[in-house]
Parts: C-alpha cells; structure tokens; sequence
C-alpha cells in the first residue's frame, strides 16, 4: 500500500504533529509512505525516518491577499509535481483542508481521497466556502478530530471517522518519570499561536491581575515577530513571553496550571493538543466553553471552562483552581486518569484501520 500524504505548511504547531505521529505508525506497518510539503522550513515533519519526500514552495505571509495568492500558487505546483507520480491504486491523505491541489490529483487519477480535518475557522469564510467545497467534491473519507467537528462540517457522501488525536509513547514516559507533587501553585502556562483570537492579551491582563503568580506563554513565533506584536503593551514583570520552543517538557514540568483562552468569537478550537499535553503532567486546564476542547475538560473534574472574554470569570476561575489545593488535588488527580484515553497505540490503530 503507498500512500501520499499532504501538508501545506510544515511547522511545530498541532496538526503537523499529529501528521508525524500518523507518518511514524504507518511506516512501522510497512506502508510505502511519502510526504509532500513546503521546503525550507523545519518542523514536525522533518527527516522522518522511513519517509520518503517531495518538496514544493510555499511561504507564509501575513498580509491575506499574498497569502491567499501564496496558496493558490502552491497547489498548481503540487498538482503538477506529482501529477506523474501519484498512480490509481495509490492514497491521498490530505492534512487540514488548505491542500487542495491534491484533492485535484485524486480525482484526476481516480485515487482514494483520505482528508484529516482539524479546523472549522478558516478566513474569510469564501475561502471557507471554496476549501469544504472541495473536500465535498472530492473525498471518500473525512477522519475528524473531534465529535464537535464532525457535527459541525459534515461531508454528507463521505465516510465519517472520528480520531482523537494523541500523544506519542515518548512523550507520556518522560512526562511520567519527570513529573512531581504540586504544592507551592504559582505558575500558569499559554502555548498558542501569536494571534489575537487565541487569547494572548487575556492572558496579559490575567497576569496583571495577578502579581504574585508567573505566567508563562509560548508562541508559534520567532522574536521579532514578538517585539513587534507587543511593541506598544506594557507588560507586567510576572509574565514571560517564549518564542516557538521544540520541547516543551520543562515548560510542562514548571506549570501548575495549563490554560486555553482561545476567543469564540475569532477561534472554536476542534481539539487541544496541548491540553493533554498538560493532562500528562497532571495540570489542570482552564478551557473556552464551545468546540472539540470540552470533550476533553469536564467541569469541575480535572479542569474548567471560562469564555475568555469574561475577564472576571477567569480571573475568579484561576483563584479558585491555585488557592484550593484539595480541589487542585482532585483536579490534578482526575487529569492523569482523563490522559489515559488518548495512547499513542490506540490512535495509530484506528488510523491504520481506516486507511487499509
């Protein structure tokens, strides 16, 4: 069985990641697998033993037009760099909706279209509209990450799956040998992309309101772009701002407390990889109260879930979770069993099952 798989930008940020753990699983059984993505750029896609490559060019802009043009330009190369390459009997496993390129490809050649969506915001919504519009036209089968997902971007002539996303076995053996009793609470991690919608500017003010503790946020970011973003924020000396880490380990071993402030109004998470992340290390999470997320944080039992909008209801959430320690102690006990779901072995079955 060979398969190709697609991914537009190649970076350390969740649905790469979750694509290399799928990458990894499908060469251990075997599979003739190949990446296609953007070159000159690493990530968690990079030098996968086993894998075999294809490059194409893509850059990142920040001013929407560029990129939409970026994007377009991208997938006619794709399409016509593995147009003679790509065969019938072979798969195409399209990673987030951006590729469409191959969706393209897969018809043409009459291959199985395999598409893993993560997301359900994708601006400006014509761009919304033309990207689902393909993955209806073009797709034997849609895996989701979460239920919520599924619900709210069905594909009606497509095989549905749903597939919790997971973490590696590596990664809960270092969390379970690195990780410690909590008892002086002070410290609150972030980890998001360096965007408004996600809640970096929430997270400020609740640092500002909260002098005694250190909070710590780490972006999807180099640190220029950081500087610029907070150019004209004055910001409070508790608070430490991280360009994009390849090992959160400390960080995760330093938090008392993870916490996604993702705005509903700009962004519905379909997942949180590094909620669970956090649940390895035992932390307890605050979470918005819409999309994939909550399936992950039950009220009151290993976390809570706040809009991140009402400043007060966090901040009140916050206090409630670092001044208990019995409900810390529940919360943080309650984590470590809710973590236990999401094996890295249980994900690269299912995804095997479905491919083959």
């Amino acid at each position: 069985m060979r398969i190709f798989a697609f991914h537009l930008l190649n970076d350390y940020s969740g649905s790469p990641k979750v694509l290399s753990q799928l990458l990894k699983g499908w060469v251990k059984k075997g599979l003739d697998v190949n990446m296609v993505t953007c070159k000159g750029r690493d990530g968690f896609l990079s030098n996968i033993t086993g894998v075999k490559y294809h490059f194409y060019t893509y850059k990142f802009a920040q001013n929407p037009y560029v990129r939409l043009i970026n994007l377009t330009w991208s997938q006619k190369m794709v399409f016509w760099k593995m147009f003679f390459k790509v065969k019938k009997e072979d798969i195409i496993y399209i990673n987030t909706v951006l590729p469409f390129g191959a969706a393209f490809l897969g018809k043409m050649k009459g291959c199985r279209v395999i598409y893993h969506i993560h997301e359900t915001t994708v601006k400006p919504p014509i761009l919304k509209k033309f990207l689902f519009g393909i993955v209806k036209w073009s797709a034997n089968d849609v895996i989701y990450v979460s239920d919520y997902l599924a619900k709210e971007e069905p594909i009606p002539n497509a095989k549905s799956h749903l597939l919790y996303n997971a973490l590696e076995d590596d990664f809960f053996e270092i969390a379970k040998q690195n990780r410690t009793s909590k008892t002086n609470l002070k410290n609150t991690l972030l980890v998001c992309s360096l965007k408004d919608y996600k809640g970096v500017n929430e997270f400020v003010q609740l640092a500002i309101a909260n002098p005694s503790n250190n909070f710590r946020v780490i972006v999807n970011a180099v640190q220029n772009e950081i500087n610029e973003y907070f150019t004209e924020v004055r910001l409070p000396i508790n608070i430490e701002i991280l360009p994009v880490q390849t090992n959160l380990h400390p960080h995760y071993l330093w938090a008392d407390l993870i916490v996604n402030l993702s705005r509903p109004d700009g962004w519905i998470e379909t997942f949180g990889l590094t909620i669970i992340e956090g649940m390895a290390y035992g932390l307890p999470a605050i979470v918005p109260p819409v999309g994939g997320i909550t399936e992950l944080i039950e009220e009151g039992e290993n976390g809570f879930q706040v809009d991140s909008r009402d400043l007060q209801k966090l901040d009140t959430t916050f206090k409630k979770i670092i001044e208990n320690t019995q409900l810390y102690q529940k919360l943080h006990e309650n984590a470590l069993r809710k973590v236990e779901h999401f094996k890295e072995n249980v994900f690269s079955e299912k995804s095997f099952e479905i491919i083959s």
